[in-house]
Formats: C-alpha cells, structure tokens, sequence
C-alpha cells in the first residue's frame, strides 16, 4: 500500500492471487461460461440488423432509391414477417447464451468461494498462539465470511457482465470501423476519455473502501466482545458505554461508505455527459452523411443501436468500478490473512510420535513472548513418566507458556524440547498434541450434543467408550438425568451447564483422549467446593498413571503433586517434593502455604503479599 492509504498498482492483482489456484479444475464450467457469453455478444451485435433491413425496405418503398439505398430492395410482408422471425430468434439465442454464461460462472463463483473459505479458515486455525493472542476475532470472521462473501458476488454481478462488456465493445469498435471510421473514432474517443476519468476515481474509491471494511471488521469485533461477555457487561450497566463505542465505530464506516458510494455515484454521473456527447455527436455527423446520400436510414438506425451498445459497457464500467474496487478492498483484507506466517507446521522430514511412556525435557530453552521480550532464557527441567509436577510462581512468570511448550502452541527460539527423547519439533504437529490432554480453566465446550463434545477427544470412540469415559470423569450421572441424556444439545460454549459440570464433562473427554501426557492450566480455579470436590475426583481419574503439569492456586492440589517447581523471572527457583520445601523456612511454597493458611483458605495467588 502507498503512503495515504492510496492502494498499489498489486491490489487487484493480490486479490486475483489468491483466486486463481481455486480455478484448477473448473475449465468445462469456466469454457462453457466464455463460449456462452461470446454467443451472447454476437447476438447482441446481430440483434439490430433487422430493423435495418426493415428500415431500408420502408425507405425505398417510400421512393428512397438513390445513394446508398441504391439496389435495396423493397418491403414486403414476406421480409417484414422474416425479418420480425429473424429478430425473435436472435433474441431467443441471446437469452439462452445470457442464462448459460451466467449460471457456468456463478457456480465457478459458489465452488471457488467455498475453496477459498475453507482455505483460510484452515489457515487461521495453524496460526500460532501468538498470532491469536493480538488478533482481532471479530475482524478475522468478517474477512472469512463477509470479504470471502463480497469476492464472490462480485465477480458474478461485476466480473462476469464486465468481461461481456468490453468483447461487446472490442466487437462493436471493429464492425463500427468497415461501416463509418468518423463515427468509431467518436466511440473510442468517448471510450479514452471515460479510462482517463475513472483511473483516479477507482483509486480513491478502493481506499474508501478498505477503511470501510476495515471499520466493519472493528464493529464486528465490538459486538463479538460485548455478546460474548453480556453478563458482565449487563451486571455493571456497560451497556451505554458499549452502545456508544459500537455507534462511534458505525458512524465512522457509515462516513467512508458513503464518500466511496459518492464517488461512486459521480464516476457514473460523469460518464452519462461523455455518453450524451458521444450519442450527440454521432447523431449529427450520421444524420447528415444520410442527408448527403452516403448511408442509409437502416445504416443510422444499427450505428445508433452500436452506439448505444457501445455506450452501454462504458456507463456499466463506471457502476461495476465501484464494486470492483470494494471487492479488491475485501480481497486485499483477505490476502493480508492469509500471508500470516505460519509459525508452528511440519518440517520437511517430520514423522509421527511412536506411543509415548511421557518422560519430558526442556533442554537450555529460550522463549519470547508476543511483543518480543524474554519469558525464559536457558530454562533446563526433566520430568520423568508419570511423575505430576505442580507449576507456581507469580502471575507473568510463564506457567502456562511453558506447559504450551508441550503442544506447540509456541516454539522456542532456543533450545529443544523433548519427549521420550524426541525432539518435538521434528515431529508431526497432530501427532505432538494427540500425545498431550490439555484442560484449561475455563472449559470449551462446543454447541453440539454433549456425546459429540465427549467424543472430540477421540473422532473414532464408540458410543459406549463415549459413556465409559463420562463415568471415569464423574460425569455419568448428571448427563443422563438430562431429558435427552448424552444428546442434550448445549448453548453457546456449554453456557448451558454449571462450571463444574462442564469442567467434568471437559475431564471424559480427556480421558477418551487417553494421552500419556496431561497438563492441567487452573483446572479447577472459580469451582465452589462441592463442585471442586467432584472435579478432583475426576483429576485423580484422569492424572492416575500419566505424567502430569499442573498449574494451580490450589494449595491442596498443589501440595498433592509429587513435585513442585516455582518459576520466577524466567527461571526455576525452587524444585523438589511438597516435604522437602515446606521444611525448609525461606522456602517460597512454605510463605505462601503458610499465608494461605492464616487467610483460611484452600487456594491463593502464589505472588500475593501480605
């Protein structure tokens, strides 16, 4: 993009790109669709030639014998009823052509457009951690769905009667030029004259346009946050403010809409004056070369229907330029997603894990966080098989960015990370995260059945393994006395169901998942305690046997592990049994314990002061 908004040359070209390998395979449609809409343009050029002939049979029956009527012969009503047959059928043939030529290139459209949808979608899903993290959501589904949307309507109600308009042109121009070269050259004339005038508006129009889109993308993230977080924003009376952030954004893509529709507008205005001078001046010089004897009425009358054709494809260059430059806004928007990096895939010689017993090193690791800074920095940890190490330390130390380590949500920028001896970035990214269950604080489930979210543990679980694991998890109970059991569809994110029940629910499908490997983000922080009591159970069903990292402010739960290793600014601090560390006195896990005990509470944060 230049400076000021103003886009490259590249735009359209960029949003051609990222069309053109969808193309492959669609010839017989795409073939059909050109020889269809070449039929249309030729009976478009024929349709008028008729009335030429009427014409000139009328003029020399009226005593017009002279000139260029010379030899003409006269009307009768055998050439009127074949000329008026003659007319039928071409039209005839046209409407066909037209419903050809557009039903080919609008199922191109549909079939490229759904390629293209699932192409990206499948992209964002590879994006790393850290692109997420700074992502806009909202923004990202408007380009999959809406931008996605608008290339393909455009180039079915633009693209396609555009490429029709300049071969009828293309066509009109050579056959305009063996009946008169005065008139032609008024055609291109006019033709020139609209390609200098809407050079600079398609530019500014483009630009308009991506902001527009732009503007949509950050309303759509506005209204995604505020939904999706509508009980707090209901709980604190957010909805004023909210509303009126939502309507500052509206009111500002309602700006740049309407100037790239006003620019629009008055490309169109302008091309119907070089129109009305171009049909003026054509109707002049052929009246009088009729007058003079050189050109007949009939001739007139099929030059004017060309110069209206003609004309035509200049007034819908101008509307169709609008769009166009919309749809290169929504394909640059598009283009730009899919040119994100793919930080975390398969390497050239990248095989699958073997089954796995869960031995786990981190060897001199080194890992940046999103803006680029340090969150560890040579961080060396061994944890044998089915061994559970507990994670403390206070909040920002890297926890979590180390347990993502194990399923490559990020890589380090140094050091390696191994499993059973393996170098896990030498391995398939699937089979790397089918090795590891990973149950976060806040639960996802999906608005399926709760059998279908059990089951994404595992795709190919019978229904009976499905159960099995429900009640490994403790999760049995609840769902059958749903009314429809394990086909009880849930809300929006599991909504539908209490914390701990969804926590238990996420907990069968790790079980199903049956990884050696099981790491465990604040799995039961926010559970009141006859929900966490149940959701521990069903941790003990999980962890039994597997190597496990949990990262916790439970105290008990923490005091449980078999290992516990505090993390502070980016290295180990403390390492070693829940003993051996409450027995020493300047240990870190000994001060919080102990804080957590005086507060009378099972969990705290393990960075807080008294």
């Amino acid at each position: 993009m230049k400076r000021g908004g103003t886009p490259s040359p590249r735009a359209l070209r960029r949003s051609l790109a990222i069309v053109r390998p969808h193309l492959r395979g669609k010839a017989s449609l795409i073939v059909l669709g050109m020889v269809a809409l070449l039929a249309d343009v030729v009976f478009r050029v024929l349709e008028p030639w008729p009335l030429k002939f009427v014409v000139d049979a009328v003029s020399v029956s009226l005593g017009a014998s002279s000139g260029a009527a010379a030899g003409l012969p006269q009307a009768s009503i055998g050439l009127l009823v074949a000329c008026a047959a003659l007319l039928l059928g071409l039209i005839a043939l046209r409407a066909v052509s037209a419903y050809a030529s557009t039903v080919a290139f609008a199922l191109v459209g549909s079939k490229v457009a759904t390629e293209l949808r699932a192409r990206v979608f499948a992209h964002v899903q590879s994006l790393s951690a850290r692109y997420h993290s700074t992502a806009s959501s909202g923004d990202v589904v408007q380009r999959l769905v809406s931008d996605i949307g608008r290339l393909q309507e455009v180039a079915v109600t633009a693209g396609l009667p555009l490429v029709g308009n300049v071969l009828t042109l293309v066509i009109l121009v050579v056959v305009m030029s063996f009946m008169d070269l005065m008139l032609t050259a008024v055609v291109v004339s006019a033709a020139v004259l609209y390609a200098v005038s809407s050079r600079r508006s398609s530019i500014r129009i483009t630009a308009a346009s991506r902001t527009t889109r732009k503007g949509e993308g950050a309303l759509a993230d506005t209204a995604s946050e505020a939904l999706g977080a509508i009980r707090v924003v209901q709980a604190y009376g957010l909805e004023r403010r909210l509303a009126g952030a939502f309507a500052a954004g509206n009111d500002q893509a309602l700006t740049q809409g309407v100037r790239a529709r006003r620019l629009a507008a008055a490309l169109e205005r302008r091309t119907d004056v070089i129109v009305g001078l171009a049909t003026a001046a054509v109707l002049v010089g052929g009246g009088w070369q009729v007058l003079s004897g050189t050109m007949t009425p009939g001739d007139l009358v099929v030059f004017v229907a060309y110069l209206k054709l003609a004309m035509r494809p200049l007034k819908d260059l101008a509307k169709y330029t609008g769009r166009i430059a919309r749809a290169t806004a929504s394909g640059e928007r598009v283009a730009d997603l899919l040119d994100e990096p793919v930080e975390i895939a398969d390497g050239p010689h990248a095989a699958p894990l073997p089954v796995l017993r869960g031995d786990i090193d981190l060897e001199a690791v080194s890992v940046d966080d999103a803006r680029g800074s340090a969150v560890f920095r040579d961080l060396t940890l061994r944890i044998p098989a089915g061994q559970h190490v507990c994670l403390l330390g206070p909040s920002g130390a890297g926890k979590s960015t180390l347990a993502g380590l194990l399923v490559r949500a990020a890589d380090p920028v140094a050091g390696r990370v191994r499993v059973d001896g393996i170098d896990i970035s030498r391995a398939t990214v699937g089979s790397v995260r089918a090795s590891v269950s990973l149950l976060l604080q806040e639960s996802v489930l999906f608005a399926t059945s709760l059998r279908e979210n059990i089951r994404f543990g595992r795709l190919d679980a019978t229904d009976a393994e499905v159960e099995d694991a429900a009640r490994r998890a403790f999760a049995h109970d609840f769902i059958a006395a749903l009314p429809d059991g394990y086909d009880t569809v849930l809300g929006a994110r599991g909504g539908t169901l209490s914390g701990g029940q969804r926590q238990r629910v996420a907990i069968a499908r790790a079980l199903l998942r049956d990884s050696p490997i099981v790491v465990l983000d604040e799995a039961t922080t926010g559970l009141d305690p006859r929900a966490r009591r149940h959701v521990e159970d069903s941790l003990r069903a999980l962890t039994r046997g597997r190597t496990t990292l949990s990262i916790t402010h439970d105290v008990s739960q923490a005091l449980s592990a078999d290992r516990v290793v505090w993390i502070e600014d980016g290295r180990i601090v403390e390492d070693g049994s829940p003993e051996e560390l409450l027995g020493d006195d300047d240990s870190r896990l000994r001060a919080w314990t102990r804080r957590a005990t005086d507060d009378g509470v099972v969990a705290a944060h393990p960075g807080a002061r008294r």
